[in-house]
């Protein structure tokens, strides 16, 4: 097999996490649960998942999707922008994370629209 050399930022995409939270700031939206779907890109240092072939030496994309559901399923929001400050927080926890983008769709929040949809995104500032 060809050695590969040079940078092995991993990007990691966890796709469209369907989950339900009260969400919103009207009566009926404080009163029932909606759904959310949450879509987070990342990124990391594989090199030592690569070069090890170990998921000790990786990240655990499946702690921070588990950490996300218990944040978020079932809780209360006022805000999509706070829901998604709050997911990009747990993301950005994880120290091997050197970027995140976190974006949150509200499906069928607006009359004509398929969603409305808030994106944020963070860095750790290079050593």
């Amino acid at each position: 097999m060809t050695d590969v050399t040079g940078d092995h930022q991993t990007t990691v995409r966890i796709k469209n996490l369907l989950l339900r939270a009260y969400i919103g700031i009207k009566e009926e939206e404080i009163k029932n649960q909606q759904d959310v779907l949450i879509n987070v890109c990342l990124t990391y240092d594989g090199t030592n998942a690569i070069n090890e072939n170990d998921i000790a030496a990786a990240l655990n994309y499946r702690t921070i999707t588990k950490e996300i559901i218990h944040h978020v399923d079932g809780n209360r929001f006022a805000l999509l922008e706070r829901l998604t400050h709050e997911v990009l927080a747990i993301v950005m926890e994880h120290a091997a994370v050197t970027w995140a983008a976190v974006e949150i769709d509200k499906p069928h929040a607006l009359r004509y629209a398929e969603s409305v949809s808030v994106t944020l995104e963070a860095h750790r500032p290079k050593p």
